[in-house]
C-alpha cells in the first residue's frame, strides 16, 4: 500500500509540474490576432546574377537587415528572393524577421513596382504558434513597410 500512495504522489507532482508548464508557455505565445507595423531598412541587398548578364530568372538576392518601429531598431531580418520573371518584375522570397520575442517567417512575391502579400508561414519563440499574412510596401527604393496580421 505504500508503494502505491508513493506512485499516486509522484504522479500528482507529474501532472502538477506539466500543468505549470503549459500554462507558462501559453503565457508566451501570440494568444489572439496582433497586428505589428515595421520598416525595414534595406541596407545590405544582394543580387547575385547566376545566369546569363543582367536581371534574369534564377537571379539571388540576399539580405540581412535593421527593423524599425517608430525611428527605433527593433529587430532584424534575414532571407532571400530568386529572381522569377525580369519582365514582370516577380521575385519568390522568404525570411524571418526578428521582433519582438521571436521570429515571424514569411514566403511569397516580391514584386519590383506594386505591393505584395505574403503568408506566414510559421515562426519562433513568440510567434511559434503564428500564422496569418504579411502587406509589404514599399515607402522608397531602400524602405519597406512589412504590416504582419498574426493570428494564433
Amino acid at each position: 500500500m505504500r508503494k502505491s500512495a508513493s506512485f499516486g504522489g509522484l504522479v500528482a507532482v507529474f501532472l502538477l509540474g506539466a500543468t505549470a508548464i503549459s500554462m507558462a508557455s501559453s503565457a508566451d505565445k501570440v494568444t489572439a490576432p496582433e497586428q505589428i507595423r515595421v520598416v525595414e531598412r534595406a541596407l545590405t541587398d544582394t543580387v547575385t546574377d547566376t545566369g546569363g548578364a543582367g536581371d534574369t530568372a534564377g537571379d539571388l538576392l540576399t539580405f540581412a537587415n535593421p527593423i524599425y518601429q517608430n525611428g527605433e531598431q527593433v529587430g532584424r531580418d534575414q532571407g532571400d528572393c530568386i529572381r522569377i520573371d525580369p519582365a514582370e518584375g516577380k521575385w519568390e522570397c522568404r525570411w524571418i524577421t526578428y521582433v519582438g520575442g521571436g521570429g515571424i517567417t514569411v514566403e511569397g512575391p516580391f514584386y519590383d513596382t506594386k505591393d505584395s502579400t505574403m503568408a506566414i508561414t510559421g515562426g519562433t519563440g513568440r510567434f511559434r504558434n503564428a500564422r496569418g499574412q504579411m502587406v509589404l510596401h514599399a515607402l522608397s527604393s531602400t524602405k519597406f513597410q512589412f504590416t504582419f496580421t498574426v493570428i494564433p
